[in-house]
C-alpha cells in the first residue's frame, strides 16, 4: 500500500492569488476544515509546501 497523507484546510482562500486557489482545488480542498486523503507523492508535498499558511498535515499513514 503506498504512503498517505491527511491535508486539512486551515485557512481561507479569500484575498489569495488565484494560483494559491487554484494549488487549494488541485488538492480537492475548497472549504474551511475539510480533510482529504492524499497519496504522498513528491508533487503533492510540493502543493503542500506552497500553501504550508492554508493547509495543514495532521496524519501520515503507511
Amino acid at each position: 500500500m503506498a504512503k498517505t497523507i491527511v491535508v486539512k484546510q486551515i485557512g481561507s482562500p479569500i484575498r489569495r492569488p488565484a494560483d494559491q486557489r487554484a494549488t487549494l482545488v488541485g488538492l480537492g480542498l475548497n472549504k474551511m476544515n475539510r480533510t482529504r486523503e492524499l497519496e504522498d507523492t513528491p508533487s503533492v508535498r510540493g502543493m503542500v509546501n506552497k500553501i504550508p499558511h492554508l493547509v495543514e498535515i495532521i496524519e501520515e499513514k503507511g
